[in-house]
């Protein structure tokens, strides 16, 4: 079923199974989907839920989502049809849709010869949900090159933001925790270096990535967040959980702070994957890991 938007015509579908719009391929459904093609669009779907007493859900590219079998209450909103990129060349800038996935940003910049994104290319995911996680590889993140974001408000007010605002720490920022929703993001790029030598360096960054990171089976990217005293990945490597498996959900051979969907796992499997994984590296190392990956829904 679909109703449609009393100002744009725009329709809000009911009942959308969320797994394709998932990295890992799980999920249950949407009450309510909607894709807006522009900012009009966007704000009179947040109208529309606020008027209906809908609770609101942002869903970026849903790499780094777990979405629960039970689906989401409310609205989801789908920022898949935000993608555009703007560039003044003059200042070196470019301001990108929340939708635009973040190694098409890297590439870009790359191809022009400005440094500073070098690092994104291997990261899964879009623009906005890489801003309010402040994703980041090789040593760096989002928070270095920001310069300025729009968000809208559940009222549908835009508002722009400087990074001073986010409050960015390891893999956070308070627009987790925040009803708002990035509408697009502008970087500072570094000019004046050849395009032959950033687009070496993206390059090896991406090739590294995909021989250490399982990239042949859906997954989430990294499941938890690195803790002070050694990284994830090896923590659970060391405590011997690679290849654990519970349904068709899988601690990833390659990388053990992965988990991957090998054709027909559900939300819960991976959870239930999750839960054992936390258990024992406590029990082992007295560490409790924090997942990275956002959890949405029932479990």
């Amino acid at each position: 079923m679909s109703l449609y938007l009393p100002e744009t015509k725009f329709p809000i579908q009911s009942e959308v199974s969320l797994a394709p719009y998932t990295s890992l391929r799980v999920g249950g459904k949407a009450e309510w989907y909607i894709a807006p093609e522009n900012c009009e669009q966007l704000q009179d779907s947040l109208i529309w839920a606020d008027k209906e007493q809908l609770p609101v859900t942002f869903l970026g590219g849903g790499s780094n989502l777990l979405i629960s079998d039970r689906g989401l209450p409310g609205l989801v909103i789908s920022a898949r049809n935000f993608r555009y990129l703007k560039i003044d060349e003059e200042a070196a800038q470019m301001t990108v849709g929340a939708g635009m996935p973040l190694p098409t940003v890297a590439w870009k910049a790359a191809k022009r010869g400005w440094h500073g994104l070098e690092w994104a290319v291997g990261v899964p995911g879009t623009v906005g949900g890489s801003v309010v996680m402040n994703a980041g590889a090789h040593g760096k993140c989002m928070a270095d090159t920001l310069v300025t974001i729009v968000i809208v408000n559940t009222d549908g007010h835009l508002e722009r933001l400087t990074p001073e605002a986010l409050d960015f720490r390891y893999r956070s920022s308070n627009l987790q925790y925040l009803p708002r929703w990035v509408v697009e993001a502008t970087f500072q790029l570094q000019p004046g270096y050849s395009k032959q030598h950033v687009t070496t360096t993206t390059r090896t960054h991406l090739n590294q990535r995909r021989s250490t990171q399982p990239y042949d089976k859906p997954s989430c990217g990294s499941v938890f967040r690195n803790p002070p005293e050694q990284a994830a990945g090896w923590l659970i490597e060391q405590t011997g959980l690679k290849g654990f498996q519970v349904g068709d959900a899988q601690v990833a051979d390659c990388h053990a702070n992965f988990i991957v969907n090998r054709g027909q796992a559900t939300a819960q499997d991976i959870y239930r994957v999750m839960q054992h994984v936390q258990e024992k590296v406590e029990q082992q190392w007295s560490i409790w890991l924090q997942p990275e990956v956002k959890l949405l829904g029932e479990f």
